[in-house]
């Protein structure tokens, strides 16, 4: 098993930046894909961006198409840890992020963390 903790989230202004966190504890965390989604009040929750595992076959990063060119994440195996860096934010952006984990490419995110709010203000 594994368990994220987030952190990072705040208030910022539109445009600004904001560096989201997630640390990880458990076994193995560089064999565990990893994800960011996010979910605005009354909205689903919707996938952000994810990275993948050591050795998983195909792309490594993947962005949802409002993200890209503007989110970046990454990992730090040896530290267990997945990063969401958000730059030139939107209001839109505004929302709980959560980190999640997933053994394998073909299964659902296992394991989620409490979120982290972000709110991006106009």
């Amino acid at each position: 098993q594994v368990q994220l903790v987030e952190s990072g989230g705040g208030l910022v202004q539109a445009g600004g930046s904001l560096s989201l966190s997630c640390a990880a504890s458990g076994r193995a965390f560089s064999t565990y894909g990893m994800g960011w989604f996010r979910q605005a009040p009354g909205k689903e929750r919707e996938f952000v961006a994810s990275i993948a595992a050591i050795g998983w076959s195909g792309g490594s990063r993947y962005y949802a198409e409002s993200v890209k060119g503007r989110f970046t994440i990454s990992r730090d195996n040896a530290k267990s840890m997945v990063y969401l860096q958000m730059n030139s934010l939107k209001p839109e952006d505004t929302a709980v992020y959560y980190c999640a984990a997933r053994r394998s490419q073909t299964t659902r995110y296992d394991y989620w963390g409490q979120g982290t709010q972000v709110i991006v203000s106009s």
